[in-house]
């Protein structure tokens, strides 16, 4: 059971990788990369790196994603 699940969650990762590259819009961009970001930090709790897992939520699912919608949307506001 454990190996499926870890199989699908690498399945998720590809994909939500692949679609951050393919999308078009920019927020719709961040949203997938943050998407991105939680479920790498799923895998790494399934691989029993907590610290790892913790530091990945914080800075990649959160701040990450504030500084890349902050500057988008200063971004479109000058165009």
């Amino acid at each position: 059971m454990f190996e499926f699940a870890f199989v699908i969650l690498l399945i998720v990762l590809v994909v939500a990788a692949l679609g951050a590259v393919i999308v078009r819009g920019y927020i719709t961009s961040i949203i997938v990369l943050s998407v991105f970001s939680i479920v790498l930090t799923v895998v790494f709790a399934f691989l029993h790196a907590v610290d790892v897992a913790m530091a990945e939520a914080v800075i990649g699912a959160g701040l990450l994603t504030a500084i890349f919608v902050t500057a988008v949307s200063k971004m479109q506001r000058r165009s």
